[in-house]
């Protein structure tokens, strides 16, 4: 049950959200730098020098931008302000999900960076088995989209509300809906590695799996929402299965979207890389969501305070 009062909802981002340098001015801030090198120690990737050094290409890598997305985001949340509500609910987008469990206490903030470590390398490692790859496609009756992505071949692997649905598959169906998109949309090809959230990511999941059965997890501490349904979820082994095998699986953030709105969240708070998902809620939950806040850096930090 969704706690009376509370108005405010933390977001955590997906993959593509990653930018160069942008852990640099969050290792300014006491205890910071120290955190993330014993989060690189956990995972076994020098996250200190990828989130303040590497190119945007380096970056880019999967089995490097899922690990390190999610360390910002954690590591934001550990200096939010205090007198933001303790029972906020939390919800991620695709590798955002496993931010939320650990802010939600499902899993420690060391094994979700860990998991997302593992997560990255063996979804890097499922799209270089086969050409495949995803596009963003705009506008167009959702239902439509769907049934036409269907038609060639295609998964609608990310319903993200807004007017927008990401398409996933073989890399030649992808090229073919870009040179010929739905009458009434627009299709443009994303730099990723393959396609997510399909039955091409079923050794990545298998591997995930295996990872997290070495796991405990606890019972959510706040409200969290699941990207399999925007449904809220009160077990932590129920939401840690839901974490594996999203990855062949959509996410549908238009629904976690309309269940904020049901919950009567009004506000929002997105945490680094921010920017993408403020972008969807301000589309989608207009005049519903009225104060959509983006944490880009700490001086973000004295604002919310």
């Amino acid at each position: 049950m969704f706690p009376t009062g509370v108005t405010t909802a933390l977001l955590c981002p997906g993959q593509g959200s990653q930018n160069p340098g942008m852990l640099s001015p969050w290792l300014e801030l006491d205890g910071a730098r120290d955190r993330v090198a014993q989060w690189s120690e956990n995972c076994g990737l020098d996250l200190v020098h990828l989130g303040t050094e590497a190119t945007a290409e380096e970056i880019q890598d999967t089995a490097v931008a899922q690990p390190l997305i999610v360390a910002a985001s954690l590591l934001a949340f550990e200096y939010l302000p205090a007198r933001l509500p303790a029972d906020a609910p939390v919800a991620g987008h695709s590798v955002g999900e496993l931010a939320a469990a650990a802010i939600a206490g499902v899993l420690t903030a060391n094994d979700a960076v860990a998991l997302a470590a593992v997560r990255g390398a063996e979804m890097a490692a499922a799209c270089a088995a086969e050409p495949t790859g995803m596009a963003a496609v705009m506008l167009g009756a959702p239902d439509e989209v769907v049934a036409w992505l269907r038609d060639n071949g295609l998964e609608a692997a990310n319903q993200n509300g807004a007017g927008q649905i990401v398409a996933s598959g073989a890399a030649d169906a992808i090229e073919r809906i870009v040179a010929e998109p739905l009458p009434g949309t627009k299709v443009r090809a994303l730099k990723v590695a393959g396609a997510f959230h399909t039955k091409y990511m079923a050794s990545a999941e298998e591997a995930l799996r295996v990872h997290a059965s070495k796991l405990t997890p606890s019972d959510p501490t706040r409200p969290l929402l699941s990207n399999a349904d925007g449904g809220l979820i009160s077990s932590g082994a129920k939401y840690l299965d839901r974490l594996v095998s999203q990855v062949t699986r959509p996410v549908r953030w238009d629904l976690t979207m309309h269940t904020l709105a049901q919950l009567g969240v009004e506000r929002t708070i997105e945490l680094p890389p921010a920017g993408t998902l403020t972008g969807l809620v301000k589309r989608e939950l207009k005049g519903t969501v009225t104060i959509p806040f983006a944490v880009k850096a700490p001086a973000n930090l004295e604002e919310l305070a």
